[in-house]
């Protein structure tokens, strides 16, 4: 949903791809409730169709980053830096077959038409959520990113990670050529230009990670709430006795909102190398990587593996080669 704030052009937005959570733990649904396999080996196939070998989540087993035949016909001539169409969920789908434009980007008053999201709970849906959300519709009118973006037969997307990996890469400029540039929480911008760039089509928030003033927010930019869990106490019970809650990272959520939407993806400041603990945790503060302790609320490793994939595969492009 989205909303003009009236000192600011701030636009406050749902997305449905965020709510809905990222296609790692589909595909772990998928394989744990349908296929009904025994644990295996990651390395280990569980499914052959006709030549293509899958792995235990459903990924094409082996990813060397090649075009399949009917993708070579269609992007393979394309000229080095032309935006192909359609790129992006077309190489996800040849190595994951279940991918599938579950939904737009943004929720309008359409949303029940959306039937796979209304099955499941936060993050991975909006059940129990509909009555909020109609009421919030009713009151909102812009569902785009801007009638110039909207207008793009060819959208190249870039999410920018907090990473300390980004800083001193200089790609600054790199960035801001991107259509789309997603920023996550309250990562700054101002100062660090040249190496994270100057331009924010939206920023991507869990409610607890949204700037508290409003000048702190870009001028123009989408401010986008990635609603992750109907009850706080049960995320505080969680906490408490040190369960593991299985909250997606925002970083991989936009990701997988970014392959729904745009023709090409492409990441930057992902990454955390925990072998190097005096290395920089985030591209704008001194707080080194040896501060990170095992995360109760994500699978790091398992969304490491998932990224890891993408990028293999010449689904994503990684431009600050930290995945």
């Amino acid at each position: 949903m989205s909303m003009m704030k009236p000192t600011r052009k701030l636009l406050f937005v749902l997305c449905p791809m965020l709510v809905l959570g990222f296609i790692y733990y589909s595909a772990g649904k998928l394989h744990l409730h349908m296929w009904g396999q025994k644990t295996q080996p990651v390395e280990e196939a569980i499914l052959t169709v006709g030549r293509a070998v899958y792995d235990k989540q459903g990924f094409l087993l082996k990813l060397d980053g090649k075009l399949p035949q009917d993708l070579f016909y269609k992007y393979g001539n394309m000229s080095k830096g032309t935006c192909k169409p359609g790129y992006a969920s077309a190489k996800m789908a040849s190595i994951y077959p279940k991918f599938a434009k579950l939904a737009p980007m943004f929720l309008d008053q359409n949303f029940r038409r959306l039937g796979k999201i209304r099955d499941y709970l936060p993050p991975f849906g909006i059940k129990t959520q509909e009555k909020l959300i109609a009421d919030i519709l009713a009151a909102t009118k812009n569902y785009g990113l801007s009638p110039h973006l909207d207008s793009l037969s060819c959208k190249r997307c870039i999410i920018v990670g907090n990473g300390g990996v980004l800083a001193n890469k200089s790609l600054g400029s790199r960035i801001d050529d991107y259509h789309v540039v997603v920023r996550l929480n309250g990562a700054p911008v101002s100062g660090f230009e040249k190496d994270v760039g100057s331009k924010t089509t939206m920023r991507i928030t869990y409610p607890e990670g949204a700037f508290q003033k409003l000048q702190l927010y870009e001028k123009d930019s989408l401010f986008v709430l990635s609603a992750f869990k109907p009850h706080d106490f049960k995320w505080l019970l969680q906490m408490v006795f040190k369960e593991k809650p299985n909250i997606p990272t925002l970083g991989t959520v936009a990701i997988t909102m970014a392959l729904h939407n745009c023709d090409e993806v492409a990441v930057a400041g992902f990454g955390y190398d925990m072998n190097d603990p005096h290395s920089a945790l985030h591209y704008y503060e001194t707080v080194k990587m040896a501060a990170i302790k095992e995360s109760w609320t994500h699978n790091i490793s398992k969304e490491k593996e998932f990224l890891r994939k993408l990028v293999k595969a010449k689904v994503i492009t990684d431009l600050t080669y930290g995945i």
